[in-house]
């Protein structure tokens, strides 16, 4: 078996609960690996496996990250990847919006990742890993009513971008998703909220050069891909999954 084919072992996955995160652990299922799940939810998802573990909690919370990936590296052994798959929507105008919101947006969206990598980093394997932070789209371009969102999910691309080059020389490889609108419990419920949630989903769907949401499964296989030794010579790489959204 070539690097490119090997199949990480032990995969740490945060917002694991729902969506593109209960995708994403379905996908490294799928391929072999061993996963160790968190998310805000208190249910475990549906689709866990028998022997697998889901721990609940606050990302932000900086003493859980470090029980999250003490339990995680107990039940797993050292980590070969880690995707942050976890974040917070949210609207508003700039003029608006509270500073305690704009720092709850920043905190969910950089923070907490950042204190996942601080304590995921030093419980790697020794011959290095993968890690994928889960941007949006929106993190690349701007938007009108969701300028704190867009700062938070860009400067999520700047973490991963500077914690590529200072890890590459442990080996660990740093990249960024960054998706689009895609078919999530979340999105699906945001569209229930309108008055015509058809015509708003039609609408949304034309601003997508592709005329169409993504599918979770095919955000996961390309957080797989940077996940794996298949990318094995792509670091502080940022992959938009937005049906050409940002190409437009």
């Amino acid at each position: 078996m070539s690097a490119a084919d090997a199949t990480p072992a032990n995969v740490l996955i945060t917002g694991a609960s729902s969506g593109i995160g209960e995708a994403v652990a379905e996908r490294f299922r799928a391929g072999g690996s061993r996963v160790y799940l968190t998310g805000r939810r208190s249910q475990a998802p549906a689709t866990m496996r028998d022997g697998e573990r889901y721990l609940s909690g606050d990302l932000g919370d900086e003493a859980f990250v470090e029980r999250l990936v003490a339990e995680a590296v107990a039940e797993l052994g050292p980590l070969d990847t880690v995707v942050a798959c976890h974040g917070m929507q949210g609207d508003g105008a700039l003029t608006e919006m509270t500073l305690d919101r704009a720092s709850q947006l920043l905190d969910a969206n950089v923070l907490s990742v950042f204190a996942v990598l601080k304590h995921a980093v030093p419980a790697m394997r020794d011959g290095g890993g993968q890690i994928v932070l889960v941007s949006s789209r929106l993190g690349i371009v701007g938007i009108p009513g969701q300028v704190l969102y867009t700062a938070a999910k860009g400067g999520l691309i700047m973490l991963g971008k500077g914690a590529a080059i200072e890890l590459a020389a442990r080996n660990i490889r740093v990249n960024v998703a960054a998706p689009g609108l895609t078919e999530t419990p979340a999105i699906e419920a945001s569209f229930q909220r309108r008055d015509d949630p058809e015509a708003y989903r039609a609408q949304r769907a034309a601003t997508i050069p592709m005329r169409r949401l993504a599918r979770p499964e095919e955000v996961a296989d390309a957080i797989y891909f940077l996940g794996s030794p298949a990318s094995s010579y792509i670091t502080g790489a940022v992959l938009p999954i937005d049906g050409g959204y940002t190409a437009a």
